[in-house]
């Protein structure tokens, strides 16, 4: 999963200033409590805001279920060690 990361970041020229094992880390837990949804589907919606389906986005905003995908993600984000 790390690996993926990476060259995700990589490949849409950003420079990762996250810990890569947090980050794959809360994607791995996030992805276990919403249904149909990867790990690496978390990660592209968390750093580079790509919808996941319907449910993430409407009309270009956040819905309830993306909002709190994000919040989910951020908690595990800061509780890794």
């Amino acid at each position: 999963m790390n690996k993926e990361i990476l060259n995700y970041v990589k490949n849409e020229g950003w420079e990762l200033t996250h810990d890569v094992d947090a980050l794959a880390f809360a994607a791995e837990k996030t992805a276990n409590l919403f249904s149909d949804v990867t790990p690496m589907k978390v990660i592209k919606f968390m750093l580079g805001d790509e919808p996941i389906g319907m449910w993430s986005h409407s009309y270009g905003f956040h819905t309830r279920d993306g909002r709190a995908m994000r919040e989910f993600f951020s908690v595990k984000y800061n509780e890794y060690e």
